[in-house]
């Protein structure tokens, strides 16, 4: 399923193939959290960007529209129009974003709705089943995503925790996947290494999951408060007990200058909402630093947000008429700033693909952080 192309030193330039196409890495999958990226983004947009992978949220989607519901409708590929790979988070995250609205036993987490309240029970099993129903290319196994400041006491219990609630998810996928009424039987599940910034812990549940020859395994539980340092340190003292020759994903993460530092360290995946989220707010991601198209410098700017850019919104559009759009806060100038976001991490990752490739990624990154730092 993966294909290791080339190495330059621990970057890495792979090829991933699945049931719903094949997936060149290093790859960043856009968010979509409700089965639609934010910014009024559609998935002919997204095919116009160079987008290789959607990411869609099990919690999500299960409070609305239903998991059934898309199941009905024939899976989430069919409901939101998108013939590639998808990969569904499991719902794990939500254990630690909606921490106030629920409760963590053995069995599962109980929630209350962020929507209406209501209760909601989900355990590895569930997660299985929601993200069964839901025909993701990639499912994750249901985890607990524990806070950066735990003590080192709760990270242990939440790491052993996670791996027998992995190994509850591994029993019921491959239950799932044999079934008559099962849209996708080849869903594919990835494991999620936890540990918080304890490098013993990290390293130790790595190998421990490694032992379940998983299609692929992801990183958790960063960049979710410790510093840029520790992640990276985490990063580098965790990978090296991962297979290398299985995909591995850094979740949530992050900035062009996050991805860039994770590629040396050998990750081949991530997701973050950052493109999309800065973007409606006005901040725009270019080879020259973050702008920020609310400033009042832009008001008789002509030129494109980047005239190093080759996506939809600068082919054509101003910086003047995309800062007047979003300051009369109408839609078109999210959807431009969003589209133009992705496209720049789209294109970047392209781009990283093409200096490993090439053994010339630690120049390409030199100069592309500088060209970061250097402003306009």
């Amino acid at each position: 399923m993966f294909k290791l192309l080339n190495k330059d030193g621990n970057a890495r330039r792979g090829r991933f193939e699945t049931v719903h196409g094949t997936i060149e890495t290093p790859v960043f999958m856009n968010v979509g959290t409700a089965a639609a990226i934010k910014g009024a983004v559609s998935t002919m947009d997204l095919q116009n960007i160079k987008t290789q992978v959607q990411l869609s949220n099990t919690y999500h989607l299960h409070v609305r529209p239903g998991d059934e519901v898309v199941k009905k409708l024939g899976g989430l590929h069919k409901f939101m129009v998108w013939d590639k790979p998808i990969l569904t988070d499991s719902g794990g995250f939500q254990v630690f974003s909606l921490a106030k609205l629920r409760q963590i036993k053995e069995e599962g987490v109980h929630f209350n709705s962020h929507v209406d309240g209501r209760k909601i029970f989900m355990g590895p099993e569930e997660s299985m089943q929601i993200q069964s129903n839901l025909a993701s290319t990639i499912a994750m196994a249901f985890d607990e995503c524990a806070p950066a400041d735990s003590s080192r006491e709760y990270i242990r219990q939440s790491v052993d925790r996670t791996t027998r609630w992995l190994e509850r998810c591994i029993v019921k996928l491959d239950e799932l996947n044999k079934r008559e009424d099962t849209i996708n039987k080849h869903q594919m599940l990835f494991g999620i290494n936890q540990g918080g910034i304890y490098k013993d812990i990290r390293i130790e549940h790595a190998k421990t999951i490694s032992e379940f020859d998983l299609p692929g395994y992801a990183i958790g539980g960063l960049a979710v408060g410790e510093t840029h340092e520790q992640m990276y340190y985490i990063l580098e003292e965790t990978l090296p007990y991962l297979p290398s020759d299985k995909p591995r994903y850094l979740m949530g993460v992050g900035t062009p200058e996050n991805i860039l530092e994770a590629v040396d360290r050998g990750v081949d995946f991530f997701d973050c909402v950052y493109p999309s989220r800065n973007g409606r707010h006005g901040h725009a991601y270019t080879n020259h630093g973050k702008m920020n198209l609310l400033n009042a410098k832009y008001e008789l700017d002509t030129r494109p947000i980047d005239e190093t850019c080759d996506c939809p919104t600068c082919k054509q559009y101003s910086r003047a008429y995309i800062r007047h759009l979003l300051k009369a806060k109408e839609m078109l100038g999210s959807r431009l700033m969003v589209i133009h976001n992705l496209y720049f991490y789209n294109n970047m990752m392209e781009e990283i693909r093409h200096a490993i490739e090439n053994n010339n990624f630690s120049e390409y990154k030199r100069k592309k952080l500088e060209g970061f730092k250097a402003g306009e």
